[in-house]
């Protein structure tokens, strides 16, 4: 019953910025870490970035200094800022998140991707 719902991603140019943001909806009791990661054609799914219930945030090396994760408990969405975005930005980006579903345990769950695509 839960869903992931990404939006904002699309084509942008090269030094451009863009934000992605993902909704949780469904039976949802209580929501952990949230985080982003994206899967480039040939490449294995990268991490990006997390952030915990009480916003400790983490970032991959790659994109530290210019995406920034943030959540919005309330709605529970997360979303990424990213800046500067490079072709080798190009990938499907993924949100996902620890949820806690009609009772059961917590567990991961994942939106389907949106595409980001950095091209002039």
């Amino acid at each position: 019953q839960v869903q992931l719902v990404e939006s904002g991603g699309g084509l942008v140019q090269p030094g451009g910025s863009l934000r992605l943001s993902c909704a949780a909806s469904g039976s949802i009791d209580s929501i952990g870490v949230m985080g982003w990661y994206r899967q480039a054609p040939g490449k294995q799914r990268e991490f990006l970035a997390n952030i915990a219930s009480i916003g400790i945030t983490n970032y991959a090396d790659s994109v530290k200094d210019r995406f920034t994760i943030s959540r919005d408990n309330a709605k529970n969405t997360v979303s990424l800022q990213m800046i500067s975005l490079k072709p080798e930005d190009t990938a499907v980006y993924y949100c996902s998140m620890m949820i806690r579903s009609g009772g059961r345990p917590y567990d991961y769950y994942w939106g389907q991707g949106t595409q980001v695509t950095v091209s002039s």
